[in-house]
């Protein structure tokens, strides 16, 4: 969705986008990826990510999303989570997220 875009640098980076890349890394359960505001970039990508296997390291995901993503795509801040805020539904809250960033 539009409103979940990121700027980054000028450059558009739609949060499903890192979403599923980094759910194919083993040991993550699910993840959501929101725009936050950096001095540098205008935006900046976070990741907010469930775990799996408690062992997974933000360096392990640092590492995946280096080899498997483009650089202005790459998350600056990577933050674990028990859970993630979701509608009834089960779609995640991006917009509760970014708010709380």
């Amino acid at each position: 969705r539009k409103k979940d875009m990121i700027l980054v640098s000028g450059f558009n980076v739609y949060p499903n986008e890192v979403e599923d890349v980094v759910t194919q890394m083993p040991g993550i359960l699910e993840c959501a990826a929101v725009g936050v505001p950096d001095a540098k970039a205008g935006e900046a990508v976070k990741l907010v990510i469930v775990r799996s296997n408690p062992a997974v390291t933000e360096a392990d995901v640092r590492a995946y999303c280096e080899a498997n993503m483009t650089g202005y795509k790459r998350p600056k801040i990577v933050e674990f989570r028990n859970d993630l805020p979701k509608t009834p539904v089960g779609k995640i809250l991006r917009r509760e997220l970014r708010d709380k960033a």
